[in-house]
């Protein structure tokens, strides 16, 4: 087979994906693009199940022989369809997983979507009202108002962990990439076979943002109703201890 993508960091939005490709692009055996989200995954436009390759793999072009191709779109863990496109384009892939606090990660992608002038509502009313607006785009999934449809994770890594099974899904939390990179490093270079680096790759924050106003205490009040019983399949899928998302944190 010719060469092909090795590693994807797949999700989810707003979680540091952004400052994790750039760490990842430090790695002297790993090659990422300088070009964030390809989208190609989650393409629809695309002919799949067979689609032309060549529109992914020109972004590759001037990686060394010996390096590993990757790249990050975090949609790709979201989007429905992407998962088994991904395993038949290459069933041996390695993924990462960087979740965030659903509560906040909603809020997050909101204010994203504020301040580029795709969402006209309060975030209140975006949350309300997004069941609704989210039908816009069936039978697919709607790219923008899903603040809170994203942050259901655990069937999202069930739908990864059926395809590719558990070992090849890296799943790190981002309070830990953001405080301890690296430590999500070491794991990330075992994870995808490289080598440890030597020598420590400094911190870095990408699009962290600040927000002009914090979550209304109603939102955050129906964001821990809608989330608690997600965050606790978590805590047993992965034994994580969630506790401190369902706390308030600003």
């Amino acid at each position: 087979m010719k060469q092909r993508l090795h590693f994807l960091v797949v999700g989810a939005q707003k979680s540091g994906t952004t400052a994790l490709a750039a760490y990842l692009r430090q790695h002297p055996q790993l090659f990422l693009p300088d070009e964030k989200e390809l989208h190609f995954f989650d393409d629809e436009g695309l002919a799949w199940p067979t689609p032309d390759l060549t529109k992914l793999h020109r972004h590759f072009a001037r990686a060394q022989a010996d390096q590993l191709w990757g790249e990050a779109t975090p949609i790709s863990m979201y989007w429905d369809p992407a998962a088994e496109r991904i395993w038949r384009y290459n069933p041996a892939m390695r993924l990462i997983v960087v979740l965030r606090n659903p509560i906040e990660r909603a809020y997050s992608h909101w204010a994203m979507e504020h301040a580029r002038g795709d969402e006209r509502l309060s975030f209140e009313q975006a949350l309300i009202q997004e069941e609704e607006r989210c039908r816009e785009a069936l039978p697919q999934q709607h790219r923008v108002y899903s603040y809170v449809d994203r942050g259901f994770y655990s069937s999202q890594l069930r739908r990864l962990w059926r395809f590719f099974g558990r070992d090849a899904v890296l799943v790190l939390r981002h309070e830990q990439l953001r405080q301890q990179p690296d430590d999500c490093l070491a794991a990330i270079w075992q994870h995808l076979g490289v080598e440890q680096l030597e020598q420590a790759i400094p911190p870095l924050e990408r699009h962290s943002g600040t927000y002009n106003a914090p979550m209304s205490q109603a939102a955050r009040q129906r964001l821990r109703r809608l989330f608690w019983q997600e965050i606790g399949q978590l805590e047993a899928l992965l034994d994580w201890d969630c506790s401190a998302w369902l706390r308030e944190s600003w």
